[in-house]
């Protein structure tokens, strides 16, 4: 039985309405350019849009490149995906929400499995830092898309 080990969580206020987000969300192999820092590519495995069970080739710098497959595209509110990392389960969510201000977005990763107490320890302060890092591309390319759009 796993049980879920560690959660690894960023937010960010982005001033740019839900569906801008969202479409960004769902966007994956756009992601090298919104975080080039921590994602060097990203490959859809099949035609049309992510849909659960939906697999995809994702590398980032210094790694091997990891299947994530996706489990959850509820729109505009949640994405996640998960991908086998170290002899854990690594499942990466999306979950965004509307406010005053704009758009709630919130990076989460939770490690699941046996070896999750360690590679979490391991890996936790990287990771804190690339949700950062890719959740600024997110703020950065929705507000960004909005003065463009006069919207």
């Amino acid at each position: 039985v796993h049980s879920r080990a560690m959660r690894i969580q960023h937010n960010e206020t982005i001033s740019a309405p839900i569906e801008r987000v969202w479409a960004l969300t769902l966007d994956v192999e756009s992601w090298p350019q919104l975080s080039p820092t921590t994602i060097t590519s990203m490959q859809c495995l099949q035609e049309g849009p992510l849909h659960p069970g939906s697999t995809v080739r994702c590398k980032q710098p210094g790694q091997r490149s990891k299947i994530w497959t996706v489990s959850v595209v509820d729109a505009p509110n949640c994405f996640a995906w998960s991908a086998r990392v170290f002899g854990t389960t690594m499942t990466a969510t999306h979950i965004l929400g509307t406010t005053a201000a704009g758009t709630s977005n919130t990076l989460a990763i939770d490690i699941e499995g046996a070896l999750a107490p360690v590679v979490g320890r391991l890996v936790r302060r990287s990771i804190s830092k690339v949700i950062a890092l890719e959740n600024h591309g997110f703020k950065t390319a929705a507000e960004a898309g909005v003065q463009s759009d006069g919207r």
